[in-house]
């Protein structure tokens, strides 16, 4: 049985293999051309339309992310803008609202001032009302006392 494995195996070794890994006969250049035309083909019908498509799509990213920059500088400055605005709307309504107080103050100075004087006044119209009185008073006093001491000096020397 050995004999016959040995013999089995130089005949094998004798017989010529074809179609090896790397055989060059007619087939080698006709599978150099498939591979060529499938080359052509996939760029053709594949690679470029999808390159396009990848292209549009960075290009639609790159001008979203340049409208969307531009965006938020505008929002930023539009923000600045407003609370510049704010401010000084705060200013102004606390300067009227000074102004206002200040108006106030003065007028209720004015008006103090004013009654002062009229009390003033007042004061001074009824001390010479009094005064006026007082004398009228003392007068009529006088008169009666005159009167009375006539009476009494009729009534002591008439008596």
């Amino acid at each position: 049985m050995n004999n016959f494995l040995i013999s089995l195996a130089l005949q094998e070794s004798s017989t010529e293999v074809q179609g090896g890994l790397f055989d060059f006969n007619a087939t080698l250049p006709l599978m150099a051309l498939q591979f060529l035309a499938l080359t052509i083909i996939l760029n053709l019908i594949y690679y470029k339309p999808l390159g396009k498509i990848l292209d549009e799509r960075d290009e639609y990213i790159a001008n979203s992310l340049t409208a969307a920059s531009a965006a938020l500088s505008k929002a930023n400055d539009l923000t600045k803008r407003y609370e510049q605005d704010l401010a000084e709307s705060r200013k102004k309504a606390q300067d009227i609202i000074k102004n206002a107080q200040q108006d106030a103050q003065n007028i209720v100075s004015s008006k103090i001032k004013e009654a002062q004087k009229d009390a003033d006044q007042l004061m001074s119209n009824t001390y010479d009302q009094l005064n006026i009185q007082k004398e009228q008073a003392l007068q009529n006093l006088e008169k009666q006392v005159d009167i009375l001491s006539n009476q009494i000096q009729i009534k002591l020397l008439g008596n």
